[in-house]
């Protein structure tokens, strides 16, 4: 997903053209001047949205996370059950499909990440999925597995991607798809310690 601005809209803009370049040559790689460049604006015209490249990395993580948040939103209001934590796995992969080019981004740009603001906060969302999956009064195990039932989805989406042209490749939908099974059943060890069917 890219923030797929309106050729008015300079503000998110900006975010695409940093997130394309972030992870096309790295975060540390990537100047400002380099941003104005690809956008063909001046410095000073980018200064006027975002004044430092973290600036630029917190709006495209505010940007692309909206989908993860209403996902939080929705499950906060309602009580834990094995229905409820299906539910918000689901609603998470159908987020996460959606921003693959922010995972790409985080993965690819680790150790930059982990000193910048938006990384915490998007290493906080994740957090609260966890949460919300693993349910209330939950062993350590059950967080681990909540925990595994979201990287089984990134993995899908992201780390996984196999060569187009190997033979038996799945396209995009058949591993968001394998993913969610995944995923799915590793949350369904949670609270029971073995499958509920």
């Amino acid at each position: 997903m890219s923030i797929h601005a309106p050729r008015g809209d300079t503000r998110a803009r900006i975010l695409d053209v940093a997130l394309e370049l972030f992870s096309e040559q790295g975060y540390e790689k990537t100047s400002l001047r380099e941003i104005a460049d690809r956008l063909g604006v001046t410095k000073a015209a980018l200064y006027y949205h975002f004044k430092t490249k973290d600036d630029i990395v917190r709006g495209i993580v505010e940007s692309m996370s909206a989908p993860i948040d209403e996902v939080i939103a929705w499950a906060q209001d309602r009580p834990w059950s094995p229905e409820m934590r299906d539910e918000v796995v689901r609603r998470f992969a159908a987020s996460m499909s959606e921003s693959v080019p922010l995972v790409r981004f985080f993965h690819e740009n680790q150790p930059a990440v982990r000193e910048l603001n938006a990384g915490a906060l998007f290493k906080q969302r994740m957090i609260a999925m966890v949460r919300l999956i693993e349910g209330p009064e939950s062993t350590f195990q059950d967080r681990v597995r909540a925990a595994m039932s979201i990287f089984a989805i990134n993995a899908g989406l992201f780390l996984l991607q196999e060569d187009p042209g190997e033979p038996n490749c799945p396209d995009a939908a058949e591993r968001q798809a394998a993913a969610l099974e995944v995923a799915l059943e590793i949350a369904d060890h949670i609270r029971t310690g073995c499958p509920s069917g």
